[in-house]
Parts: structure tokens; C-alpha cells; sequence
């Protein structure tokens, strides 16, 4: 259901008091005048703060600078004025008792009216006494087909037109950006050199990205890593690479739902985010990641809102790869929270997502304590899979020595011990074996030489893995694992010995 239909649907509905959060005031306002004209060419009537109403015909700038006397002015109109009364950044005085009583007052009078009263405001703030009375009412990013529509239109005005191919590139990168900032870029392209390119779509993935780094939830990370960086994990891997045409149109015919995500349980450093990035990048999808601490602010109900935003944009966003990096740290431990309850709520909004969603988000979560964990996150129907990524074995740690050494010193791999460098190196992770890579070309780059076989394992001499200090902790991750709990990442199904 479009938001137009919706919107007169509630009218139709006698639903007096709606709610609208959205940036983008002008478009929101142009549908609802769309709808008002659909429905019997009903008055619109428009108020803020600093102009009070305006285009009214019984007295310019009613209600100026006194919100009250907006509410009043509804009020006084004659029961059959047909209207529809938009109240824009109204949020901030329903805190005000006189505000909040006199809404409530309306909510009655208006069930015999024909009279609506929208407020529009950039977040979602409803004190508790008025919830009952107000209907929230999504006002979504534009579509696909609204976004072709505005190239269309700007394209025609210069009497240009567009290949179809190039027009959906467009169209798919513009998505998740408001209508204004599609125009402006959409403007400076024509404004430079008087025509869309393909070259031009990297300035709307620029704006895509300056958009996301204002909301400051998520982040726009730029993905180069490949499935063949990844050193071992080819349990893994297999999974990925079948489901690699899943978000394909053929896809869809065939009958296959949207892959949902991934779990990836285990133990730190070895290679859940850089599966997540590798990920993005062999599907050709921007992947988004989220910092989930930032999901939570001071105000009240201000972290549920950003839930609900930071949903949105990655819906709106779609197809995309999803990156919820150590989720235990956010959801871990909920019961012994004071936050009155904020952690429960953002959680169920997420898990509730998670299970429900049917747009293209490929969410991959990384967890280092399993055991933290609410069991609601790992009941079957929320991830696609629950993978868990153990310490390499003695081939993986060959695999993972390679792909960096390959990576450092192409040229040179034979002068280095593969084998011998796997086998001298039990119980390391992939990030500790990257770390001892890097302090050997510290070692022959201080003696002007290039570093050896003997330097990587002088430098692994000096590190204790975290196999070793936090040997209790893994054994219980990999007694979980075995149990049946998640499938593992790794082709051996045994684990190494921890020494």
C-alpha cells in the first residue's frame, strides 16, 4: 500500500489525528495535496510556528508564534468545513499541558467532523497521554519508480531522454535518498556539463554516503576485501557462493526468498568481519554497518526512533549487505540493565525486524560471547544460518599465511616456509598471525633486509594467543559449537587442541 492510499484510507476511516515523521515536508506535502484533491478537492490548510496559517482565507497568519491558537482556529471552523490541517514541527509543544489538553478536546469534537489534523515533524515524540488519540503514519523514501519519474521530468524539461539500462542504474543508486538531495545532484550534473552520464552515478553514491554519515547510526564502508582473502572457513565460503545469484530477478522466479543473513558466533580475530566485507563485495552490494551503541540516546522514546530510522534506511537502501559488529556487546546481558527498559525495546523492534522483514537486507552479525547472548536472537528464523568460525587449523593457517604473504611479497613467496610457519604456529588466530607478519617487517626493515621465514617465527615467539589467556572461554565456545548449536565454518570437523 502507497503512502497516498494509506493516508486515505485513515481518512475514509474517521482517524482524526495523524502523525507523519519525515524530512522531506515539501514532498510529503505535495502528496497530501494530491489525496485531498482525490477525495473531493478538500481545503489543505498549512501552519508553523512562524508564520501561523498560511493561504488562509479568514485571516492571514492565524495562530503566529502561538500554537494554541492554531488548535483554537480547527475548533471554531464550522463542522462542515471539509479540511485537512497540516501542523508542521508541532512535536515540540505536546509536552505543554494546555497543548496536550486542548488535542485531546479535539480528538472528540472532530469524530463528528470531516476534519483531519496532520503533524509533520522530523522524529517521532508522543507523550503518553496523547498516544491513545494520535496515529503514527510512515511517509516513506521515494521509490524506485518515483525516482525514474524526477529524472524523467528534469531530463524532459531539456528535452533530453535516457537508455533504460542507464535510467535503472540511476534509480538504483539513488535509493534511500530524500527527493531534494536527488534533485541536487540530479542539478549539478546538468549544471556541469549538461547531461547524465554513467560516470555521474558516483556522485550519487557520494550523496548516499554524506547522507548516511549525518544520520551518525549508520556507515557507508567501502568493501575491497574478496572471498579469497579469506584464509580457510570453506564451509563458509560454499554457503556464500551458492546463494550468490539469490538476489537476482531470475531468482525470484525460480521461487527463492531474499537470503535473510548470517550469524557468525566465535572467537576474536579470526575473520568474521572480514567475511562480512567479503561478503558485500563478491555480491556487489554497499554494505552498511552499524554501530549499535549509537542506536541509543538520552531522550525519551529517542532510541526506539532511531530503531525505526535506522530500519527504514536500510530497507530503503535495499539490496544491501547489513554489518552488526559484535552484537553481544549491545544485547548481551539485558536483565541486569537499569535503563528502564530501552535495551528490551530497541532489541524486540530489531529481533521483530529480523524475523519479519521481506525487503533485500542481508544482515550479517558478528558475536565473540555466545553466552551473552539472548536465546531469542538464535532461535531458527531469524538468521538464514549460525555459523561458527573456530581457530584455524594447520591447513588454514597455511591458507591464511599465504594470502597475506601473497599480499605483501608476491614475488618472493618461495623464500618463505609455509608449511613450517603453519606448523610452528598452533593455537594463533588470523588477526595474531597478520600482527606477526607485521612485526617481522619490522624486525628486517630495521636491519635493512627483507624479512624471513626467522623473523615471523621470532615474532610469533613473543606473542601468548588469545587461545592461551583465554583458554576457558574457548573451549565452552567450541563445546557450543559442537553440540550441535551452529554449523561450522571450518570443512574439519574436529577443533585443535588449544596447547
Amino acid at each position: 500500500m502507497t503512502f497516498s492510499e494509506e493516508f486515505e484510507l485513515f481518512r475514509r476511516a474517521c482517524y482524526r489525528l495523524l502523525y507523519i515523521p519525515t524530512q522531506e515536508v515539501e514532498r510529503l506535502e505535495m502528496a497530501i495535496a494530491s489525496s485531498a484533491q482525490r477525495l473531493g478537492n478538500r481545503s489543505v490548510y498549512y501552519w508553523d510556528f512562524v508564520e501561523g496559517y498560511q493561504g488562509n482565507p479568514n485571516g492571514a497568519n492565524v495562530g503566529r508564534r502561538n500554537p494554541l491558537q492554531a488548535l483554537e482556529f480547527i475548533e471554531k471552523l464550522p463542522a462542515s468545513s471539509n479540511g485537512i490541517f497540516v501542523l508542521r514541527d508541532f512535536n515540540r509543544f505536546l509536552d505543554d499541558v494546555s497543548i496536550s489538553r486542548k488535542l485531546r478536546n479535539l480528538a472528540r469534537c472532530l469524530k463528528a467532523e470531516a476534519k483531519n489534523l496532520v503533524i509533520v515533524a522530523p522524529q517521532i515524540y508522543i507523550p503518553n497521554e496523547l498516544a491513545e488519540i494520535i496515529t503514527v503514519v510512515d511517509f516513506p523514501l521515494p521509490s524506485g519508480t518515483e525516482i525514474q519519474g524526477e529524472i524523467e521530468r528534469l531530463l524532459g524539461g531539456l528535452g533530453q531522454t535516457l537508455a533504460p539500462a542507464l535510467r535503472d542504474e540511476w534509480s538504483r543508486a539513488a535509493q534511500g535518498l530524500s527527493m531534494e538531495r536527488i534533485r541536487r545532484v540530479l542539478a549539478r550534473c546538468l549544471a556541469d556539463h549538461g547531461q547524465l552520464g554513467a560516470d555521474d552515478v558516483e556522485l550519487m553514491l557520494e550523496e548516499k554516503r554524506q547522507s548516511i554519515r549525518q544520520t551518525q547510526i549508520l556507515d557507508f564502508y567501502p568493501a575491497s576485501e574478496r572471498i579469497s582473502d579469506i584464509g580457510g572457513l570453506d564451509n563458509l565460503k560454499d554457503w556464500l557462493l551458492r546463494r550468490g545469484g539469490a538476489f537476482s530477478e531470475q531468482a525470484r522466479r525460480y521461487g527463492l526468498p531474499y537470503p535473510r543473513g548470517l550469524l557468525l558466533a566465535g572467537i576474536q580475530g579470526t575473520g568474521k568481519s572480514l567475511t562480512a566485507k567479503a561478503i558485500a563485495h563478491h555480491w556487489h552490494l554497499p554494505l552498511l554497518r552499524l554501530d549499535v551503541g549509537r542506536l541509543f540516546g538520552g531522550l525519551v522514546g529517542e532510541s526506539e526512533a532511531r530503531t525505526r530510522q535506522m530500519i527504514n534506511l536500510a530497507e530503503a537502501l535495499a539490496p544491501c549487505v547489513f554489518w552488526i559488529d559484535e552484537i553481544d556487546k549491545a544485547f548481551g546481558g539485558m536483565d541486569s540493565r537499569g535503563d528502564g527498559g530501552t535495551t528490551s525495546r530497541v532489541f524486540g523492534a530489531f529481533i521483530t525486524w529480523l524475523a519479519e522483514k521481506t525487503s533485500p537486507v542481508f544482515v550479517v552479525a558478528t558475536a565473540n560471547n555466545v553466552q551473552s547472548l539472548p536465546p531469542e536472537l538464535l532461535r531458527k528464523g531469524r538468521f538464514d544460518e549460525i555459523f561458527f568460525v573456530g581457530l584455524p587449523n594447520k591447513t588454514e593457517r597455511e591458507a591464511i599465511f599465504s594470502v597475506h604473504l601473497n599480499r605483501l611479497r608476491p614475488h618472493k613467496m618461495a623464500d618463505y616456509d609455509i608449511h613450517r610457519l603453519a606448523y610452528e604456529t598452533p593455537d594463533f588466530s588470523g588477526a595474531e598471525i597478520e600482527q606477526i607478519l607485521v612485526e617481522a617487517m619490522h624486525i628486517g626493515f630495521s636491519q635493512n633486509r627483507e624479512f624471513t621465514t626467522d623473523d615471523i617465527l621470532s615474532a610469533a615467539s613473543q606473542v601468548v594467543p588469545l587461545a592461551r589467556t583465554a583458554k576457558e572461554q574457548i573451549q565452552f565456545l567450541q563445546e557450543w559449537a559442537a553440540a550441535g548449536k551452529a554449523r561450522l565454518a571450518s570443512r574439519d570437523s574436529g577443533f585443535p587442541a588449544i596447547s
